[in-house]
């Protein structure tokens, strides 16, 4: 009988200390895993999520990526330029709305060239810059201008170019610091340090380069340029104006004149020419007629 309850006291404790375990097992595996410390990662700015509207989405709970604030990731680079042709009634008052237009976009006419001689299409070249956020403003601005025509938009991607400038740049900034230190602490020969020195100054040539570089696409992507041509329909007779048939009978009249003052020119070669034959035709006439001979008696 003792035995009997010994193997059952057993029998409990050893279940006993099984689920135990079982239990310990089960809370360890329920319970989530230490928070590791993900590194910062800044992606390029071509690859930044948009939400429906273009705007930069924010980064969703719980992806394991520290992303940095909206105002330290740069936009997409595009640099945006536009072509279009309109046509309108009169040339004066459509130049002074698009002067208009571009005022109210908050831009400037950097160009513009006018054609408005006599017996030419009147048109007019204008070149419009803007800033880049509201482009499309301004294309959307022409179509009270007149008759839309035509409309070319292209777009340019420098976002890869910029970000490899921005290395390039980070880098020769660190070996301008090193050649710095390392010219600081030189005290070798007079050939080694200037030579260090032109070391230097090459690296921060490179620098200047770079920045200047990184400058030129900023201001590029943020203004974005629109040509526009605008010109005046071509005439026609049924408007009621006779001006095109007086011009074709001027023209006609010219014309006339032009041909007669050729002919006239022409004698001038015509009749010299005419007078050599004449002449050399005589002559060759008269050497070959046979000789005369004498009458009999």
């Amino acid at each position: 009988m003792r035995l009997v309850a010994v193997v059952l006291a057993l029998t409990l404790i050893g279940g006993a200390c099984e689920r135990a375990a079982l239990d310990q097992r089960e809370q360890s595996q329920a319970a989530p895993p230490p928070a590791l410390e993900a590194p910062t990662l800044a992606p390029p700015p071509a690859e930044m999520a948009l939400r429906a509207d273009g705007q930069a989405a924010a980064p969703e709970p719980g992806d394991g990526i520290s992303l940095p604030a909206a105002a330290d990731v740069l936009p997409d680079l595009i640099i945006r330029t536009g072509t279009a042709s309109i046509q309108v009634d009169s040339l004066d008052p459509a130049i002074a709305l698009v002067r208009a237009l571009a005022r109210r976009v908050g831009g400037l006419v950097a160009g513009s060239s006018t054609q408005t001689g006599q017996g030419q299409l009147h048109s007019a070249t204008l070149e419009l810059r803007m800033p880049a956020a509201r482009f499309d403003e301004a294309v959307d601005g022409l179509r009270p201008l007149g008759k839309v025509e035509a409309v070319n938009v292209t777009a340019e991607d420098v976002g890869e170019e910029y970000v490899d400038v921005q290395a390039r740049m980070t880098n020769a900034r660190r070996l301008e610091a090193r050649l710095i230190d390392l010219l600081a602490r030189r005290t070798g020969k007079l050939g080694d340090v200037l030579d260090v020195e032109h070391e230097l100054a090459r690296v921060r040539e490179e620098i200047e380069r770079y920045e200047g570089r990184l400058r030129y696409l900023r201001s590029r992507v943020a203004v974005s340029t629109l040509t526009l041509t605008v010109h005046e329909p071509i005439p026609v007779v049924a408007n009621g104006s006779p001006s095109v048939m007086v011009e074709a009978a001027r023209q006609a009249w010219r014309n006339f004149i032009a041909l007669l003052a050729f002919a006239i020119q022409a004698l001038g070669v015509a009749v010299p020419l005419g007078l050599v034959a004449a002449a050399g035709w005589w002559a060759v006439r008269r050497w070959r007629r046979p000789p005369t001979r004498p009458a009999a008696a």
